[in-house]
């Protein structure tokens, strides 16, 4: 029997079957709560909606948006240009490795005072923060990509004498742009939670900055709707990088799909 259901409302129905119910379950576990700290959702809604549907809200919302697009662009940039030389070179790999390696494992926040020493306590910073935290995904999975280029391939153009700039963009990074893809899409969540704390460091607007004073005058449905405000900017920006993705990688997707079905 054919299933009466188009593939594509099937499709949007399967992925919103799990967060309907677990709102439904929030919804109904919390609605005669008295928990100060936990209040019932109906609560936290009504004050999403005054809060954060108001013009007031843009001038938090817009300067978080910016910083986590100027940081999030910066790091794809130079993760991407660093990674391809590295990936394509043994020799530059084997001196910047040592290197990459110990920056990789400093956490980003603990940079911040340093960070506001040199550039203050201005968008510059909160910047930064994002860049450094943002570009080891991309960089690690650009050279991961540009090595695992097919080595038939890479003998080919190079036997066809192909310049520099033409191999690069027409073989080197359409070859490795799946991998770089990846490093992108999990950059994705570690720009968003950065955002958010160097915001609460030294700040005075942003979503994050917000959040701490909610949090030290006990405004808690007022926190709680700033958290689903950030769940909600989290999903509205996998899903638009997901139809970038798919609109720039739609040859390896069909390719992928084709082996499949052969």
């Amino acid at each position: 029997m054919k299933n009466l259901i188009p593939p594509l409302p099937r499709r949007v129905a399967i992925a919103l079957a799990l967060p309907v119910a677990l709102i439904a379950a929030w919804w109904i576990g919390s609605a005669d709560s008295q928990s100060f700290y936990f209040p019932p959702l109906q609560t936290i809604l009504h004050t999403f909606g005054k809060l954060w549907f108001s013009s007031k809200a843009l001038s938090n919302i817009v300067p978080s948006l910016w910083r986590f697009s100027v940081g999030y662009l910066a790091a794809a940039l130079l993760g991407i240009a660093v990674g391809v030389p590295v990936g394509a070179s043994r020799n530059l790999r084997n001196v910047l490795e040592p290197v990459l390696e110990f920056l990789r494992a400093i956490p980003p926040p603990v940079l911040v005072p340093v960070l506001i020493l040199f550039a203050g306590l201005g968008n510059e910073m909160k910047a930064l923060v994002i860049v450094f935290g943002c570009i080891w995904p991309v960089l690690l999975n650009t050279v991961a990509g540009v090595r695992a280029l097919d080595e038939v391939l890479a003998e080919t153009v190079r036997s066809y004498r192909i310049g520099a700039l033409s191999r690069l963009w027409h073989f080197v990074l359409p070859g490795a742009s799946p991998q770089i893809f990846t490093g992108l899409r999990q950059s994705l969540s570690i720009g968003i939670i950065l955002m958010v704390v160097s915001e609460m460091f030294a700040a005075r607007d942003g979503i994050g900055f917000v959040l701490v004073q909610y949090q030290r005058t006990f405004a808690i449905p007022e926190m709680w709707s700033g958290i689903i405000l950030l769940g909600i900017i989290g999903i509205a920006l996998s899903l638009i990088f997901r139809a970038i993705e798919t609109w720039l990688l739609g040859w390896y997707h069909g390719l992928r799909q084709s082996q499949r079905a052969g």
